[in-house]
């Protein structure tokens, strides 16, 4: 199962996404979508799975959960917009962490792409896709893809867009 990861577009959905995100089966968006619009564009797609962020509005909360727990190819996976980082997890997600134990931690919020395993907590996969829109300090626009077959992680990428500066890339 191949999925496209994406976060922070901040109501901005780079024309490029289709056509990276075109072999995937589901789309996962790890929040700060920024309006409904993105959304209805990314689920027109593939079938999408999102979480709101910290700068979504009631109509998207509406539409989408703080947090998403998914099973896939064996594989639990918890996805969040505001999760911290290895070994500085924020206390709710950290509490959610241990009483679950997910094998991959899908976030946003940093806009800082970041994949690594955290060996404390079951050899869990932390996954920020970094920022898909034109605001915030990033310098690059990003998102990922991986597949998920029968309980591993394979064929990560991480997809560079272009700088976050430039209309259409």
């Amino acid at each position: 199962m191949t999925i496209g990861l994406i976060s922070d577009t901040h109501s901005y959905l780079d024309p490029q996404v289709s056509s990276y995100f075109g072999s995937c089966e589901e789309i996962w968006h790890a929040g700060d979508i920024g309006s409904l619009q993105v959304l209805e564009d990314l689920q027109a797609m593939k079938p999408t799975f999102a979480v709101y962020g910290n700068i979504d509005d009631p109509v998207i909360r509406h539409q989408c959960q703080e947090d998403l727990w998914l099973e896939r190819e064996g594989l639990l996976i918890f996805m969040t917009h505001i999760a911290g980082s290895p070994k500085r997890y924020e206390s709710r997600v950290r509490s959610l962490i241990k009483s679950r134990q997910p094998r991959i931690l899908i976030c946003g919020h940093s806009h800082i792409l970041k994949v690594q395993k955290d060996p404390q907590h079951h050899n869990m996969w932390y996954v920020n896709p970094g920022a898909a829109g034109r605001q915030g300090f990033h310098r690059m626009k990003t998102i990922m893809r991986m597949t998920l077959h029968r309980g591993q992680i394979a064929n990560l990428e991480v997809i560079e867009l272009g700088k976050r500066g430039a209309i259409g890339s």
